[in-house]
């Protein structure tokens, strides 16, 4: 199992050609209550021009549950040693939601690593006045009952309506809610509340410089379509694109959009 011990954790990654050095290179980075799956799709389309590297953050997938470190400035300093322990010097870096958070920082803060920035389904700002009362009574249930109880009610904060409501892929929705189902309650909590507490990044991203494509579901609840236009308007040059019939994981629901913009947008960045 590929374990690999950066910044005082032992991080789950998987590696799609670890010898291979003249791919270009691709790191995702999975939002809250995911793992490495997230980018399935992404990278079965891409792996055969890039080096695709993808990870469990702390306390979530098969990473290492840590008693502390779940704030987005430790995430990234997480992210950064993974870089620096595969020789990684320059990637293309794909963040959604939680991974977006950390994305931007590492883009703040290391430039110089990135080929390129991708944000999907994520903010610049600290979370909403109006939701963080509901996420801390989510993590209050996932505390005294557990995930599996309350995953129907996390559904669909994940996913948009077309998803959720289409007959033709319950089979998908189970796979996604049993996985959902089989995070580890200690790490969850831990893992929710550094995303609740998180602070904003928007005054800094007029100094990211890195090509730049914004990515939103236009059925996402979670982070809207004005989070990701907001984002736009503040990274010089970037590019936005909305993803018809998406919510808030558009990577799983429409793999096939995500990733023909993606693969434009690198064509772009050459």
């Amino acid at each position: 199992m590929p374990i690999i011990h950066v910044n005082n954790i032992e991080l789950y990654y998987e590696d799609s050609a670890p010898n291979d050095k003249q791919k270009p290179v691709m790191v995702f980075a999975h939002g809250l209550l995911w793992n490495t799956h997230l980018f399935d799709k992404q990278v079965e389309y891409f792996k055969a021009s890039y080096r695709c590297i993808t990870f469990d953050f702390r306390g979530q997938g098969q990473s290492e549950i840590t008693k502390s470190g779940y704030d987005m400035e430790t995430l990234t300093e997480d992210t950064l040693a993974l870089l620096e322990a595969l020789d990684i010097h320059k990637c293309h870096l794909l963040g959604l939601s939680m991974g977006g958070f950390v994305a931007q920082r590492v883009a703040l803060k290391r430039p110089e690593l990135l080929l390129s920035l991708t944000l999907l389904e994520t903010s610049a700002d600290p979370e909403d006045l109006k939701n963080v009362p509901q996420y801390r009574k989510l993590v209050k249930a996932i505390r005294w009952l557990g995930l599996k109880r309350v995953s129907n009610k996390v559904m669909p904060i994940m996913f948009g309506n077309t998803f959720l409501t289409d007959k033709l892929r319950k089979s998908d929705r189970k796979q996604w809610l049993t996985m959902l189902q089989g995070n580890r309650k200690g790490g969850v909590i831990k893992a929710t509340t550094g995303v609740i507490e998180r602070s904003g990044t928007y005054d800094q991203l007029g100094s990211i410089t890195v090509p730049t494509l914004i990515v939103v579901g236009d059925e996402d609840t979670a982070t809207p379509y004005s989070k990701a236009e907001r984002m736009h308007f503040a990274i010089a040059g970037s590019k936005l694109a909305v993803i018809k019939g998406a919510g808030h994981t558009a990577t799983v629901e429409e793999p096939e959009q995500v990733n023909r913009v993606i693969n434009t947008f690198l064509a772009d960045c050459v």
